[in-house]
């Protein structure tokens, strides 16, 4: 079961917050890289492995640098995720390029990088050719449809989702690109997110690898390699079961003895692309409490909006709270814990039971090291907080400054509204 310990003190947390405004993000370096480096294990049977961070989870380059020194590659999605990903090193097929509904530029850069591209969608095959041109590696995405479920525990429902193609599409996918010239396939799918369950990564490893052994059968292609893609989860909630990647590892290797190794498909290479299981325990917004309000209920008041994290506003999502200084105490006072956005769902907990809040505390908000700082926004005219990296020898660097006003009013440079003499 999972206890939510931040990964500094309240006199870490203390001295940081005199150097550097709140709100800011902060990021732990030692579990980032031993994180890295138990994936890398778990899945260190298959020759070729390798863990594709997805970008979009935390697009900073400073994290970025970590991870490929780790030996990740990089999950991109955009154009800019591309530029990003090479300027801060991953090269070639160190890159993954897993868009939909993808502008022609992306792929242009994409094939400029030499990205391997995962195409999302048939069409994408003359869209691609017309546009760029036509590699000779290239990934499918596969949508099976339906209901995905474990145990008959409904994870995720593919059927409505957008993305991939379907199992007939993808035959005629592969014999179209074959004809194109591609000489090397892989396979990709993504069937549910934020999975807490060792049971998620090997259920859709086997449905992928059936379905590599039939596209091998029915086309003759070379699938060299199987992209399992993300949705292995966290645990949000204290005292909730944690994945074992070490069993999902175990998982997916028998499942890979039972049906590839018997195909003659023995060398397949496995990805995945993990943004939440390498990233959100190792990532918190920390804010200070600047106001309370006593109305119908207990109000405390944060200095971070849903700007800064927007997951409980949009999702309900649950992120565990810390009043630094305060773990042992009693958590016997309710409160919605809120930021200063002129919408009501801007809370970050409601009817929360926390110790007794004062101004001045400080608050670390846990695992947002994924999908926070990235879903950020400028709503209300708010500013994008600093990230700051606590290093594994205890210094403390930023890695992304906060946006200033002026950089909200960069894109009115034109106007010549906001010059100063």
């Amino acid at each position: 079961m999972s206890e939510k310990i931040p990964f500094v003190t309240k006199e870490q947390l203390e001295d940081i917050a005199s150097r550097y405004a709140t709100p800011f993000y902060l990021y732990d370096e030692k579990g980032i890289r031993e994180t890295a480096r138990r994936v890398n294990k778990a899945f260190s049977w298959n020759k070729g492995f390798k863990e594709y961070f997805a970008v979009k989870a935390t697009p900073t380059p400073g994290i970025l640098k970590i991870l490929h020194e780790e030996g990740c590659g990089a999950d991109c999605s955009s154009y800019t995720e591309l530029l990003m990903a090479d300027a801060v090193g991953f090269k070639g097929d160190e890159i993954m390029f897993s868009s939909n509904d993808t502008p022609a530029e992306d792929f242009q850069l994409a094939r400029k990088l030499n990205a391997t591209i995962n195409l999302d969608d048939i069409t994408h095959i003359d869209f691609l050719e017309r546009v760029a041109d036509i590699p000779d590696t290239v990934c499918c995405r596969y949508n099976p449809g339906g209901h995905f479920a474990i145990a008959n525990n409904i994870m995720d429902n593919p059927g409505d989702a957008k993305y991939g193609m379907t199992r007939e599409q993808l035959t005629e996918a592969y014999k179209r690109l074959m004809a194109k010239g591609v000489k090397h396939f892989g396979l990709h799918a993504f069937l549910a997110s934020n999975t807490v369950t060792n049971d998620y990564y090997p259920e859709l490893a086997r449905i992928l690898f059936k379905v590599a052994v039939e596209l091998k059968e029915e086309t003759g292609a070379s699938i060299e390699f199987i992209n399992l893609s993300g949705g292995v989860g966290i645990a949000y909630r204290p005292g909730q079961p944690q994945n074992d990647i070490m069993e999902i590892g175990e998982g997916v290797r028998r499942a890979y003895e039972e049906v590839l190794v018997p195909a003659g498909m023995g060398n397949v290479r496995l990805y995945t692309e993990m943004g939440r299981y390498m990233l959100a325990p190792y990532g918190a917004l920390v804010s200070r409490v600047i106001h309370q309000k006593h109305i119908y209920k207990e109000y405390i008041g944060l200095d971070a909006c849903a700007a800064n994290l927007m997951r409980p506003a949009i999702y309900g999502a649950y992120h565990h709270i810390t009043v630094m200084g305060k773990e042992n105490a009693p958590c016997d006072h309710k409160y919605d814990v809120t930021g200063g956005l002129c919408e009501n769902n801007d809370k970050f907990a409601i009817d929360r039971m926390l110790p007794e809040i004062n101004i001045g505390d400080l608050v670390f908000i846990h695992d947002a090291g994924a999908h926070g700082f990235a879903m950020g926004y400028n709503y209300n005219g708010k500013l994008r907080s600093a990230e700051l990296l606590l290093k594994e020898d205890g210094s403390v660097e930023m890695i992304r400054r906060a946006e200033t006003p002026a950089d909200y009013f960069a894109t009115f440079d034109f106007t010549g509204l906001f010059n100063k003499d």
